[in-house]
């Protein structure tokens, strides 16, 4: 009973074989999957999934990488498919300056994060967060606009310090492939320590291949690797484990078990 709570089976990567990916990731345990949208037409074909696969559900909304040249049709647009019973969260939204470094540019990306948080709450939807390089902007956009029915801080790559503090804001901790590489200090440190009810797990495929099947492109059925590796370093049973993941996952999305 795994939920990968952030996959891209829209991707042009994964997307030609979806039927193939989705039957090898149940075969090692995967239920249910949070397909993400990043741009309007990642979006359109998330929800299209979603409609199509039983076990497939849908984010939508605007990466802040895509955000330039998106023009009010196209916000429009995305905003009809919230409509749907298969959307359950907004993402992946949030602040990337490692590909952004124009100050104007990441001025447009807050101003786009807040925005879809404040769509976000007036949808009753959680989000899924994408932060690169910019954890204390991001931070305090957090605590300035507080998403009211939570979301998750995606594939999270911060401290444990910064950790907490995200979690006294209501959110939730994901982890993927990162957790599992050998030299991955940090990730491994926050796997210790996130508290179980604020834990979710994902993969980011097709990218981020845990370990040992880097250079690979990843798929939801390499996710048991993430949950073994976080089983052993909180010293606890992978059973229950899982139990509790798969129980969080659909609780912040409003799914049914």
């Amino acid at each position: 009973m795994i939920f990968d709570s952030h996959c891209h089976l829209n991707d042009e990567n994964l997307y030609p074989r979806i039927d193939e990916v989705i039957e090898a990731a149940k075969k090692t345990g995967v239920k249910k999957f949070l397909v993400v949208g990043y741009d309007k037409a990642s979006s359109l074909l998330a929800v299209d999934i979603a409609n199509r696969y039983e076990d497939c559900y849908a984010a939508v909304g605007f990466h802040p990488t895509e955000i330039e040249g998106v023009t009010e049709e196209d916000y429009q647009e995305v905003v009809s498919l919230l409509s749907n019973k298969k959307v359950v969260a907004i993402g992946e939204i949030g602040l990337d300056y490692h590909w952004v470094k124009d100050p104007i540019l990441r001025e447009n990306q807050k101003a786009w994060f807040v925005k879809q948080i404040e769509l976000a709450n007036e949808h009753h939807l959680p989000i899924s967060i994408h932060n690169r390089e910019s954890t204390e902007d991001c931070v305090e956009i957090l605590k300035e606009n507080t998403p009211k029915y939570g979301g998750v801080m995606h594939c999270y790559s911060g401290s444990v310090e910064t950790m907490k503090t995200v979690i006294d804001l209501g959110l939730h901790i994901a982890l993927g492939g990162t957790v599992t590489f050998t030299n991955a200090k940090t990730p491994k440190e926050v796997a210790e320590e996130v508290p179980l009810d604020k834990l979710l797990i994902e993969t980011d495929a097709p990218y981020l291949t845990p370990h040992p099947h880097r250079g690979e492109k990843n798929e939801p059925k390499y996710i048991c690797l993430v949950l073994e590796e976080i089983a052993r370093l909180k010293d606890m049973s992978k059973k229950h484990l899982e139990d509790v993941i798969y129980k969080n996952t659909c609780r912040l999305f409003n799914v049914d078990e």
